[in-house]
């Protein structure tokens, strides 16, 4: 009987899909990696500070993978996870479209299925937690637009105020003029932001939101993993450096946010590719920015941030053995194929994770449909294919 677990794992290394089951059940390789990613983890749990990292690979060799392993470590220690891929939807430049997607994409430990409206639902009206959770928006965020937005929240009795209230918790942002009237016909009263919430610039405050209410709720932390990092590169001059100090400030963090870890993916030519072949450090000189300080230590973070090497040929053996091992599952049969038999074809197809995890796969699929390896290849199939149509074409000529 096929096992539908199984056919998900193969298929997803197929395809190249990233996959959090890939990450949960093939965990064993980089170990020295994950043990420093793992203890970070550790690090912001128990202390509650925030904390960045970067990870930097080429293409192919496990960036994603890693990822997905961590998002699998961190909930079982109790951490609430969000996860991105950088894209022109969701530039590192504009940091309310990026928050935007990490709302839509955070899982609750525990929880097949991203979403986070049932802990807002939660919170009790004049509780020592809301109340603190309100002289925290007041008074630590660079504006106080959000103590507005949630004690309007909290205290209406109409369900549209409290659906439009959420919605700009959840990143959907409504105005300053709107949240102005609707305290107003709450609360009878004018207020005034002691300064006015602009979402190219105070998008930071949301993300302190719930890095505090994270760890009020007694969750490990807030761990946000962000892939494709090295599309920061396909943007303009001015807005890489906006997108570069955004960065910063995730490496970085303020105090004012507690228990976050961010972990980037960045692809191992950005050194080359970006900040040595388009000048980065003479085109933050020219700009004379005010945040040229972040920026340039987000640079020299790039730049002496450590490769992943290849991985070992005892780890290759050990995602081979499993592969197998999980190919059976999926087609209900038994390999007859060794690890060795496969590593020797592995062993062929160049340094690139990704294209002999395929090759193993191919390699299976071959034993599986033919007997064994022998018989057939994709080579094999397309020579005789063509030798056919040939011979079929003399013959007609004839």
């Amino acid at each position: 009987m096929f096992d539908y677990e199984a056919r998900h794992i193969i298929e997803a290394l197929r395809s190249g899909i990233p996959s959090r089951s890939v990450g949960h059940y093939f965990c064993e390789t980089r170990l020295k990696v994950l043990q420093e990613l793992n203890n970070d983890l550790e690090e912001v749990a128990l202390s509650g500070k925030a904390k960045g990292h970067l990870i930097s690979g080429k293409y192919g060799e496990g960036k994603t993978h890693l990822l997905n392993t961590v998002f699998n470590i961190a909930h079982a220690k109790n951490m609430v996870v969000s996860t991105v891929t950088l894209s022109k939807e969701t530039p590192l430049d504009r940091t309310y479209l990026l928050y935007q997607k990490v709302m839509q994409n955070t899982f609750l430990p525990k929880r097949e299925q991203p979403g986070i409206g049932e802990i807002l639902e939660q919170l009790i009206p004049d509780s020592n937690m809301v109340n603190d959770l309100l002289l925290f928006s007041a008074k630590q965020l660079e504006t106080d637009k959000l103590y507005y937005v949630l004690r309007s929240y909290l205290f209406s009795d109409d369900q549209d105020e409290r659906f439009l209230l959420r919605g700009d918790i959840e990143g959907d942002f409504i105005s300053n003029t709107q949240v102005k009237q609707l305290n107003r016909r709450i609360f009878q009263e004018k207020i005034q932001f002691q300064t006015n919430f602009n979402k190219f610039r105070h998008s930071f405050d949301y993300f302190a939101f719930w890095s505090r209410l994270f760890r009020m709720l007694g969750y490990g932390g807030w761990v946000i993993l962000l892939d494709e990092t090295e599309l920061i590169g396909r943007l303009g001059k001015k807005t890489r450096m906006k997108a570069y100090y955004n960065l910063s400030q995730f490496l970085f963090p303020h105090k004012r946010i507690e228990g976050l870890y961010a972990l980037f993916a960045i692809s191992s030519s950005y050194v080359e590719d970006v900040i040595e072949a388009k000048r980065e450090y003479e085109n933050l000189e020219q700009l004379q920015l005010a945040t040229e300080e972040e920026i340039k230590r987000v640079l020299d973070t790039i730049i002496a941030t450590k490769q992943l090497n290849p991985l070992s040929k005892n780890e290759i053996e050990q995602v081979i053995q499993k592969l197998i091992y999980f190919h059976g599952r999926a087609y209900d049969w038994e390999p007859n194929l060794t690890v060795g038999e496969i590593q020797k074809e592995a062993d062929t197809t160049g340094y690139l994770l990704r294209t002999k995890i395929r090759l193993a796969l191919e390699c299976l699929d071959q034993a599986y449909q033919y007997g064994s390896l022998s018989k057939s290849s994709l080579q094999t199939l397309a020579d005789e294919s063509f030798n056919q149509e040939l011979e079929e074409l003399l013959q007609e000529e004839d």
